[in-house]
């Protein structure tokens, strides 16, 4: 009897896999080359990401934490009571934890991300150290259409998503108004964002944080390889990869690369590539904001930033934004 579902939930894995090479070959089509960061998280990629935010050059994550820990309840009194908080690419939930304790009879925490076990993992920590909060965990593409929990709305005042940790400078500005306009929808007409930006600053400062000493940075990046090749049988040599992280400043963003240190050849789904000695690979971008630029881009997708609360340097910045 139960042969029929087996059969449907195969089908199934093998038109998300075809959909998934699709989108990875489009990457590879372009030029330069082009990979999701995506591909960085799987179990051994969001733990690797847990140690970069520990890196002494890896400012973003300490810095975003101190203006947390000085201004969380202003947020939470700006959020008022009863708030379903929504947090796409949720990781560890560090950060998290400070707006859920400052928030008033918070409803629910709806964490998003792309990693189950890791996701799990935190949202039974979460559930055994606030047993009285509706912790539902999903497990899911955040830049693709979420579906929430039916009980949601009647349960909760307000819906709030929580974007920390600079991960909109990973999209162009397109894509970034694209995922903007998402969030406003999971938010509804009377809900709000956080958000976390990273501003301009040195050159010097913002390649160190991606080009770690220890080389942190260096084997997360090549993890995008390693998870391509065990999800989707891709094939990359790993030890034919360095990593390289520059700042190109008439863009306004750190870019990730994988460089071929010899000819490299491989194959997706039905079609191969080649990278000649010296191209690489786009892996990631880190777009940097100044205080305009933020604003534009957030006006575009239908917010306006209402609050602003940042570091004593204006290294980072911290946003609320209502519909």
């Amino acid at each position: 009897m139960k042969q029929p579902s087996v059969a449907l939930d195969r089908r199934e894995e093998l038109a998300e896999r075809e959909r998934r090479i699709a989108e990875v070959v489009a990457g590879l089509n372009e030029r330069p080359m082009r990979l999701s960061p995506l591909w960085f998280y799987d179990e051994r990629g969001s733990a690797l990401f847990e140690r970069i935010c520990r890196l002494p050059e890896y400012y973003l994550t300490r810095t975003e934490l101190r203006i947390m820990q000085q201004h969380v309840a202003a947020m939470a009194a700006a959020l008022g009571p009863r708030v379903a908080l929504i947090e796409p690419g949720s990781g560890a939930s560090r950060k998290t934890r400070l707006l859920l304790e400052a928030l008033e009879r918070p409803a629910a925490y709806l964490p998003v991300d792309i990693s189950r076990e890791h996701l799990y993992a935190a949202a039974r920590s979460l559930r055994r150290d606030y047993p009285g909060l509706d912790v539902q965990p999903l497990a899911a593409d955040f830049t693709q259409p979420l579906r929430l929990p039916a009980g949601l709305a009647t349960s909760s005042r307000r819906r709030v998503v929580y974007f920390p940790g600079s991960t909109l400078g990973n999209f162009r500005r397109e894509e970034a108004v694209v995922l903007l306009q998402h969030f406003r929808n999971l938010a509804g007409g009377d809900g709000a964002l956080v958000l976390g930006v990273d501003r301009v600053k040195a050159p010097d400062v913002l390649e160190r944080a991606y080009d770690d000493a220890a080389g942190v940075t260096a084997e997360f990046n090549l993890n995008a390889l390693r998870h391509l090749n065990r999800e989707l049988d891709a094939g990359f040599d790993l030890a034919g990869f360095r990593h390289r992280a520059p700042w190109v400043a008439e863009r306004g963003r750190i870019e990730m690369h994988l460089v071929a240190e010899r000819p490299q050849r491989f194959a997706l789904g039905e079609e191969c590539f080649e990278l000649d000695q010296g191209d690489y690979l786009l892996t990631e971008y880190s777009h940097k904001y100044t205080p305009e630029g933020i604003a534009s881009i957030a006006h575009e997708a239908g917010w306006s930033v209402k609050r602003t609360w940042s570091d004593d340097s204006e290294w980072f910045s911290v946003l609320l934004l209502k519909p």
